[in-house]
């Protein structure tokens, strides 16, 4: 029997790291270093494959974090979901919300973009298909979120989902809870 495979695709702004925008990435740089693994960079990204036990499971994860521009992450993300031979519904995308206070975490299966232009370009790369995992990562909402969303996250936030924070832990139990939902319904 295979090992169920799942992709975590952090999203974010390469040229803007450690910004609310790139929260999705830099989520990805403490999974990475939670499991022990290095993501090494390839034409489209930076990525790292591990096999981790989620209860008496063996999984396969992928961290991926595309070079692309926020707006544009969709393609990228698409192909290294048909690269590792996932279907969609082994897809968690990891994303800043406005719509959620910072250092929070909301877990969302389907349904709209929610006006994020990150999760619309997944959505259209599907060919217009919502059926995969959201992890939405507050950041609130103040001012201008244009001009909100490149600003620095705060120290708190940093600590908050760096590799020893809070956030670290809420992200990886959404994760196994994700995945051992997934393995159920199998």
């Amino acid at each position: 029997m295979n090992t169920p495979h799942f992709l975590v695709a952090g999203l974010g702004n390469i040229t803007h790291p450690m910004t609310r925008h790139s929260i999705g990435h830099y989520i990805i740089d403490t999974l990475a270093s939670r499991l022990g693994v290095r993501l090494t960079p390839d034409r489209a990204g930076y990525a790292a494959k591990t096999d981790v036990q989620v209860g008496p499971d063996t999984v396969t994860l992928t961290l991926y974090k595309p070079k692309t521009l926020m707006n544009i992450s969709g393609r990228p993300v698409v192909q290294m979901l048909r690269s590792t031979a996932i279907n969609p519904e082994h897809l968690i995308v990891v994303h800043d919300s406005l719509d959620h206070k910072p250092c929070s975490l909301s877990p969302k299966f389907g349904g709209s973009a929610n006006g994020h232009n990150g999760v619309r370009s997944v959505i259209a790369a599907l060919g217009g298909d919502p059926a995969f995992h959201r992890l939405r990562a507050g950041i609130g909402r103040e001012g201008d979120p244009a001009d909100y969303v490149l600003g620095p996250l705060s120290p708190q936030e940093r600590q908050f989902w760096g590799p020893n924070g809070t956030g670290s832990d809420l992200v990886w139990r959404e994760l196994t809870r994700v995945i051992t939902k997934s393995l159920k319904s199998r």
